[in-house]
């Protein structure tokens, strides 16, 4: 098990990119599956989940090449999925993988649309509470779909001859469920509406990528997508948008250690209320063009409501705050000036971390699984050196720049955690001033 070695207490300043978008990456490799075309995607980060799926397809019969010389567009691939291996598709070690990685879950409804079936076993993740699929299997019903369970397997085999359109309304606005049943219904025969659609700015990207491809889908960035059903997709080009949880990230360790910091090419007008959920907690920020600029803060104070209360910062669907990043704003709460409750509405286990950021000295209240209070410390008392074990992507970075706001020496373990999430993490902040180690 890898772990991190941070000498807490340096300024960082300079400028750092934002790697290309993990989830929309996820989304949109597998979206390859429904073409025997060549797509081909550009600015895909080189971490843990995307490097897996990646493989995943290789293993499955899609031939994948990364294309050189375009570096100022990011890490680009190829893929061409026209020679798929059904017999790898059926087995137990591509169930098995699968159950290993999260992401795996979207080749479902690619597989089910040009297929006409898939093998579903329960995917891998973070360690962050349930996170029900009922949605996207509601979906493939709606469509027409069929499961039968193997009970030898411990697996569900979904198939339709052909999917049917039709008219759905989601249970929730679930971003993976959203994207699983949009390229299931690509094909489907007729005309598919979803109403309660996830509409986050990756919905959006996958969908503009499909109908690049030849789908027929409208409504993009609404809550209600209708997708008329074609006979085949082609090849296509793909750029994908900078990862806003890193941006959020890296706004927030500017905040915490930044002695001016720019964050370049953000796309600011897909970040949503982000940059405003900082700025609620006194956080200063600029504009430049497509870049942010966090000048070194000396104190930040929180905002309270109009009529006095606590301020409260809570998750939602977009266009509200997205839950991946809480963790890294709780941590700079610890060092505002003001009080905070936050609360975590969408998953069960996600702030359980806190008690690690206590050990270090923050104040904070755990009032029940889902809500937590930070007094903040107003820089007058700083966070001390722990050793830690990052539970998930998110609370891992979190409790990074915990450390790297320490006094002393932190050690963090499991960062095969970050790596999921988080590019080349240490030797981006060491460029700006931090001092991280990794060990092996």
């Amino acid at each position: 098990m890898a772990s991190f070695k941070i000498e807490g207490g340096h300024l960082l300043s300079g400028t750092i990119m934002p790697q290309g978008a993990k989830n929309e990456a996820l989304q949109v490799i597998c979206a390859t599956l429904l073409t025997s075309d060549v797509v081909t995607i550009y600015n895909i980060p080189d971490i843990r989940d995307v490097n897996n799926l990646i493989q995943l397809l290789c293993d499955i019969g899609v031939r994948c090449e990364e294309v050189k010389g375009r570096r100022e567009e990011g890490r680009c691939y190829s893929f061409q999925a026209s020679d798929l291996n059904l017999d790898y598709l059926e087995s137990d070690e591509f169930v098995r993988k699968c159950a290993q990685l999260r992401g795996s879950v979207l080749m479902i409804g690619p597989l089910l649309a040009r297929m006409g079936k898939a093998i579903v076993t329960k995917p891998g993740g973070d360690k962050i509470g349930r996170r029900r699929l009922d949605t996207h299997f509601l979906g493939f019903k709606y469509l027409g779909a069929k499961f039968h369970h193997l009970e030898n397997r411990n697996v569900y085999e979904i198939g339709a001859k052909r999917l049917k359109g039709t008219y759905m309304l989601l249970d929730e606005a679930s971003v993976t469920g959203t994207a699983n049943i949009i390229m299931a219904a690509v094909f489907a025969e007729g005309t598919t509406s979803i109403y309660n659609a996830a509409c986050e700015p990756y919905i959006q990207q996958l969908c503009h990528l499909l109908n690049r491809m030849g789908a027929n889908i409208s409504g993009i960035g609404s809550n209600l997508l209708t997708i008329v059903g074609v006979r085949e997709l082609h090849g296509a080009e793909h750029h994908l948008l900078p990862d806003m949880i890193e941006v959020g990230s890296f706004i927030g360790m500017a905040a915490m250690v930044g002695d001016g910091i720019r964050i370049k090419n953000v796309s600011l007008k897909n970040l949503g209320i982000i940059p405003n959920a900082f700025r609620r907690l006194g956080v200063k920020i600029e504009t430049e063009d497509d870049d942010l600029y966090i000048p070194h803060q000396k104190h930040f104070v929180v905002d309270s409501f109009i009529d006095g209360t606590i301020m409260t910062l809570a998750d939602a669907p977009w266009p509200g705050l997205t839950p991946d990043l809480l963790s890294v704003l709780i941590v700079v709460a610890t060092q505002a000036r003001g009080s905070v409750l936050f609360h975590q509405k969408m998953f069960e286990s996600r702030l359980f971390f806190v008690d690690k950021l206590i050990d270090m000295g923050a104040q904070i209240i755990l009032c029940d699984p889902h809500r937590a209070v930070v007094v903040g410390h107003d820089r007058k008392v700083t966070l001390r050196a722990q050793r830690m074990s990052s539970p998930d992507i998110r609370a891992g970075i979190a409790l990074l720049i915990a450390a790297l706001s320490a006094n002393g020496i932190s050690t963090i373990s499991n960062i095969e955690q970050i790596d999921r999430g988080y590019e080349h993490i240490e030797a981006r902040l060491n460029a700006l001033g931090a001092k991280i180690t990794r060990h092996d």
